[in-house]
């Protein structure tokens, strides 16, 4: 098996366009062949959705706090399976992690995966102070490597002319200059961006022109360059992760999904998977009834809240849900769920 090579786009502050550039590059890159691994950094459901419509394989989370910093590297390995290139979006900004001590931060995971930061800095209403910001992003740990920017919103050519020149002075390769498109913005509500299971077709739309913006703007090779095998080691397995037999007879356990239910780890299914289950998912706001011999049912999170008529419509299914829960079976929700 061939090493896949990583890069992670972060940005100095949530709010930059990472999550724009990050899927543009996944979708224009898988576009003109290239095998996308895509992986967002932290406890986020919604940007993964639009990064598996990006690269067409599951979108994964690598989340220091929830899956612990010894698994990362054999994660990124796992679902980074005859990949060309894993990218990896980060979560606001660069250094941003817990509170006390910075655990979970985009640099944290960069430095863990050996992988350089492409940095993604909204430059409205700068020009050469672009290059201070861009040196004490680079001096600032060591142990990050920030490989090159993306000029974000740029405002016209003479802007793009400009900034180019202060990253220069700092010797960081400018990768592309983005302009500024209102277009793009993807509906969002009070957890980000509005999920792609909810946005529908619009979804799709909305890759399409995140990818058409990075091909356009730009230099695809010049990011590629930059990627760096991930380190050698254990790939995570979720059958040594369980560390017991499968149980005998596949049961079913039905996973809830669609728009109301789109929040969990891809792993979690995997896991399952593995334990012995026959995972079988279906949507709650559509499905009349749990799949065929249910044994035990996964209701993941998401935002019922805001399909509270369609769910309770669903009498037929809220019935079975209920009569599984009282015979005793095994029933795991969480979150929204």
């Amino acid at each position: 098996m061939t090493t896949a090579r990583a890069l992670v786009v972060a940005a100095p502050s949530s709010g930059s366009g990472k999550t724009t550039v990050a899927t543009g590059l996944m979708a224009a890159l898988s576009r003109r062949g290239t095998r996308v691994a895509p992986f967002k950094i932290g406890p986020d459901y919604i940007d993964p959705g639009y990064h598996t419509l990006a690269a067409g394989r599951p979108g994964r989370n690598l989340d220091v706090v929830l899956q612990g910093a010894d698994r990362l590297a054999p994660l990124a390995r796992h679902g980074a399976r005859d990949a060309d290139v894993a990218v990896v979006e980060g979560v606001m900004g660069l250094f941003d992690g817990r509170i006390a001590d910075g655990a979970g931060s985009t640099a944290q995971v960069a430095a863990t995966l050996g992988a350089p930061v492409v940095l993604v800095v909204d430059v409205r209403g700068q020009s050469r102070s672009l290059a201070a910001l861009l040196h004490g992003f680079r001096s600032f740990d060591d142990s990050v490597q920030v490989a090159g920017v993306i000029l974000n919103r740029v405002g016209s050519d003479r802007h793009a002319q400009v900034c180019r020149a202060a990253a220069e002075e700092v010797g960081l390769p400018v990768l592309g200059a983005v302009p500024r498109r209102a277009e793009l913005a993807v509906p969002s509500r009070h957890l980000g961006l509005v999920t792609a299971a909810e946005h529908g077709s619009a979804a799709t739309a909305a890759v399409d022109a995140m990818a058409a913006l990075v091909a356009e703007h730009v230099d695809l090779d010049a990011v590629l360059a930059l990627a760096r095998p991930l380190p050698d080691g254990p790939v995570w397995d979720p059958a040594a992760e369980l560390g017991t037999d499968p149980v005998p007879g596949r049961p079913v356990v039905a996973l809830a999904g669609g728009p109301a239910f789109g929040f969990g780890y891809a792993e979690h299914a995997e896991l399952l998977s593995a334990a012995g289950a026959d995972v079988v998912t279906f949507d709650p706001l559509r499905d009349p009834a749990l799949p065929a011999g249910t044994a035990a049912l996964v209701l993941p999170g998401g935002f019922p809240e805001e399909h509270v008529g369609a769910l309770g419509d669903n009498a037929p299914l809220r019935a079975q849900v209920a009569a599984l829960a009282a015979s005793g079976a095994p029933v795991h929700a969480e979150c929204g769920g």
